[in-house]
């Protein structure tokens, strides 16, 4: 008798089948669950008389990267209306949209100097 068979084996323990309330559990397809979609959001510019139209276009162009014509167009539809949106989609982005138009720096063509910053606000848009 060598020494290899005098060494026991240890069976590998039973498998349990699962029990009926198990078996009868259905999983559903990860596609089945339904989530709530966010709303998008809407960045809203509001008019200010103490700012120039070319910092408003040029601050529209830097933060959006939108064409001069996209920027004057919504630079005048602002001027006229008192706000407008100038961007939507999700709220994160247009947080840090409506920062970074908060943060574009002094306006160098206003006769005095403006210390505040553009008004502008981030709201859900209806749907």
């Amino acid at each position: 008798m060598s020494d290899d068979d005098s060494i026991a084996v240890e069976s590998p323990p039973a498998v349990k089948s699962p029990s009926k309330p198990e078996q009868q559990r259905k999983k559903q397809p990860a596609d089945a669950v339904k989530r709530k979609q966010q709303p998008p959001y809407a960045v809203v510019l509001f008019n200010d008389e103490e700012r120039t139209f070319q910092y408003v276009i040029e601050t529209l162009m830097k933060v959006f990267g939108y064409p001069q014509e996209k920027s004057y167009s919504l630079a005048l539809q602002i001027h006229n209306d008192g706000r407008g949106i100038v961007w939507s989609g999700s709220r994160e982005v247009a947080e840090l949209k409506r920062d970074q138009i908060r943060s574009a720096g002094p306006d160098f063509y206003a006769t005095k100097k403006v210390d505040i910053p553009l008004r502008v606000i981030v709201e859900p848009l209806p749907g």
